[in-house]
């Protein structure tokens, strides 16, 4: 399992309609969190290991209606 964060900035107005879409429609999207600053979203997913990052990113994030941009971070360790 692969921890990834994804900050999502989303075209003007969309972003609880992005926040929902992700909710409800991404099984591996776990938490989604509203942000000030740069980006509108911040999205953890739980990815199994042999996912492709690149693709998951690509082909189920940034096609979602009212996706402008994203930042995909790799989480190495979750300390407690």
């Amino acid at each position: 399992m692969q921890t990834i964060f994804i900050h999502i900035k989303c075209e003007l107005g969309r972003a609880y309609e992005v926040a929902d879409a992700l909710v409800q429609g991404v099984e591996q999207v776990s938490e989604v969190h509203s942000t000030s600053g740069q980006y509108d979203l911040l999205v953890k997913c739980y990815l199994p290991s042999d996912l492709d990052i690149g693709h998951f990113v690509n082909e189920l994030i940034q096609t979602l209606p009212g996706v402008k941009d994203t930042f995909t971070l790799i989480a190495f360790k979750a300390f407690a």
